[in-house]
C-alpha cells in the first residue's frame, strides 16, 4: 500500500492527475458515444439482414391456388416463425393472401409502395421494423412454358427491443471497462507521478538545507539527469553561489569597515588620553588636538566613502543620473583641483587633446570616478613622472586611460585591487594609503551605468586605469 498527500489543489501534482483523469473519463465517454454508434450499426444490419431472410422463408408459403376465382393461397401450416414476428403477404392485386395473428391492425396499405425497403411501424405500443419485399412466386411448374410468375408483397416485421437490449448490454460493458479503467488509472498516474516528482522533492530537501552558516548544496545525480530539472538545478547553483560570494563579500565588509573605525576610535581615545595625563603646554594641546581632528578627518571619510559605495551599489537610479556628464569637462575640472597635490608630489599631469564625450554618469559620479583614479596615480607616482590622461569616443563608446608611470602593481596584488579596504602598500599614512575604497567605488559606480574598469601593471613600469562606456545605441538596446 502507499499512500500520496497532496498538499493543495494548485500543486503541479494534483493538477496533472486532474488533467490526465479529465483527458481518460472524456476519451471514455467519446469511446462510448463511438461504440454505441458502432453496435447500433452492425446489429441493425445483422436484423435487417434476418428480416430478408425470413421474408424470404414465407414466399416459400405462397403455392398455387385450385380455386378459380384465386390464382395464389398462402399455406402457413410449415412455417415455424418466432411468435412476437409479424407479416403480411399480398398479391398483385392487392388482395391479402395471409398474415400472422398477432398482426390485426391495417397495415396502412404498405404493400402499395413499389420499392423494396424498410419501414417503422407500432403495434399494441411495441416499436416494430418491418421489411417491404416485393418478389415473384412460380407456380404450376408442369404446365407448357415453364410454370407462371406470380408477383407478390410480403412485408415482414420483427420487435426492435430485442435489438436494442443487446445494443445497451455491449454499451454497459464498455461503460463498466472504462469506469474499471478509470479506477485503476487514477491510482496508478497518482503513484507513478509521486515517483516521477521525487528528485524534484530530493532537490528541494537539499536547497532546504542552505544557510547563511551553511552554504553547501549538491544536488541529486537524479535532478541533473533530468532534463526538466537540469536547467532548474544550475539555476539554484549559481544563485547560491553568487549568494555565498555577496554574503562573504558582506562579512569582509563589514568586518574591514569594523576594524577601520576601530583602529581611528582607538587612536582618537589614546590621543585625548595621552592629553590628560598630565598638563601640556598650549602649543602641545593644539598639536594633540590637530592630530585628533586629523584622525577624526579619516574616520569621516571613511564614513563617506562606505555611503557612496552602499548608494552606488543599492541599485536605486538618482534622478541626476538621467543626464549625461561631459567627462572631458570633468577631467579638466578634476585636474585643476588636484593641480596642488600634483605639484606637491612634483608630478606632471598631462589632459592636453581630450576629445568631446558625453557619458551616463552625473556631473558628481563623473568627478568622483575620475578624482579617485587620478588621486590613486599620483599617489604611486614618483616625483618627476608622468601622468597620461586620455579619451577617445568611437563607434563602441567612450574609452578613459589614465596612465601612471609608478611602481605599479604586482601580479599578486593585481586580482584584488577593487575590493573593499585592500591595499597593496599596507602604509596607513596619507602619501601612500587612502581608505582603501576608492576603487571599489569606481568599479560600483562605472558598472552600475553600463560600464567596465579594469587595471593593467608592471611592477617598475606603471599602472593603466581603463574606463569604458557602450554607445549610446548599445546603452539603448
Amino acid at each position: 500500500m502507499f499512500k500520496i498527500r497532496f498538499e493543495s489543489r494548485k500543486s503541479i501534482a494534483f493538477r496533472l492527475i486532474a488533467v490526465v483523469l479529465a483527458v481518460e473519463l472524456v476519451s471514455s465517454v467519446a469511446a462510448l458515444l463511438l461504440s454505441l454508434g458502432y453496435e447500433r450499426h452492425t446489429h441493425f444490419v445483422a436484423f435487417d439482414i434476418m428480416l430478408r431472410g425470413r421474408a424470404d422463408s414465407i414466399l416459400v408459403a405462397v403455392q398455387d391456388s385450385e380455386d378459380a376465382q384465386a390464382s395464389l393461397l398462402f399455406n402457413q401450416s410449415g412455417l415455424h416463425l418466432p411468435p412476437d414476428d409479424i407479416y403480411e403477404v399480398f398479391d398483385a392485386s392487392g388482395r391479402l393472401l395471409g398474415r400472422s395473428a398477432n398482426w390485426k391492425e391495417d397495415s396502412g396499405k404498405l404493400w402499395s409502395d413499389p420499392s423494396d425497403g424498410f419501414v417503422r411501424l407500432t403495434l399494441d405500443n411495441r416499436h416494430f421494423r418491418v421489411f417491404r419485399h416485393h418478389a415473384s412466386r412460380f407456380v404450376d411448374f408442369g404446365e407448357p412454358g415453364g410454370g407462371k410468375l406470380r408477383p407478390v408483397t410480403i412485408l415482414y416485421g420483427a420487435p426492435t427491443e430485442r435489438v436494442w437490449h443487446a445494443i445497451r448490454r455491449a454499451v454497459e460493458f464498455y461503460a463498466g471497462g472504462s469506469l474499471l479503467l478509470l479506477v485503476v488509472t487514477g491510482p496508478l498516474i497518482a503513484w507513478l507521478l509521486h515517483r516521477g516528482l521525487l528528485p524534484l522533492r530530493q532537490l528541494a530537501g537539499l536547497a532546504a538545507q542552505v544557510s547563511v552558516d551553511n552554504w553547501q548544496f549538491s544536488p541529486p545525480p537524479s535532478a541533473r539527469a533530468t532534463p526538466e530539472l537540469a536547467p532548474l538545478t544550475h539555476a539554484i547553483e549559481s544563485v547560491l553561489e553568487r549568494l555565498e560570494a555577496s554574503f562573504q563579500q558582506q562579512r569582509a565588509f563589514v568586518s574591514d569597515a569594523a576594524h577601520e573605525l576601530k583602529t581611528g576610535v582607538a587612536v582618537v581615545k589614546s590621543s585625548l588620553q595621552l592629553l590628560g595625563m598630565r598638563q601640556r603646554t598650549p602649543a602641545e594641546y593644539q598639536a594633540g588636538l590637530e592630530r585628533t581632528l586629523a584622525d577624526c578627518q579619516r574616520m569621516e571619510e571613511i564614513v563617506a566613502g562606505m555611503l557612496t559605495l552602499a548608494r552606488a551599489e543599492s541599485g536605486v537610479p538618482r534622478p541626476e543620473q538621467e543626464a549625461a556628464a561631459n567627462m572631458s569637462e570633468c577631467i579638466r575640472q578634476v585636474a585643476a583641483q588636484l593641480a596642488t597635490v600634483a605639484q606637491v608630489r612634483g608630478v606632471e599631469v598631462a589632459v592636453d587633446g581630450l576629445e568631446a564625450a558625453d557619458v551616463p554618469l552625473s556631473p558628481a559620479d563623473c568627478a568622483l570616478v575620475v578624482s579617485n583614479l587620478l588621486l590613486n596615480a599620483l599617489q604611486h607616482s614618483p616625483s618627476g613622472s608622468r601622468i597620461d590622461i586620455r579619451l577617445a569616443q568611437t563607434s563602441e563608446g567612450t574609452a578613459l586611460q589614465i596612465e601612471d608611470h609608478g611602481e605599479g602593481i604586482s601580479a599578486e596584488a593585481l586580482p584584488r585591487v577593487f575590493d573593499r579596504f585592500y591595499r597593496g602598500d599596507p602604509s596607513r599614512t596619507r602619501s601612500t594609503g587612502g581608505t582603501g575604497l576608492g576603487l571599489s567605488i569606481c568599479k560600483a559606480v562605472v558598472e552600475k551605468a553600463g560600464g567596465t574598469i579594469a587595471l593593467a601593471s608592471q611592477p617598475g613600469h606603471g599602472t593603466t586605469a581603463t574606463v569604458c562606456f557602450p554607445g549610446a545605441g548599445e546603452r539603448a538596446g
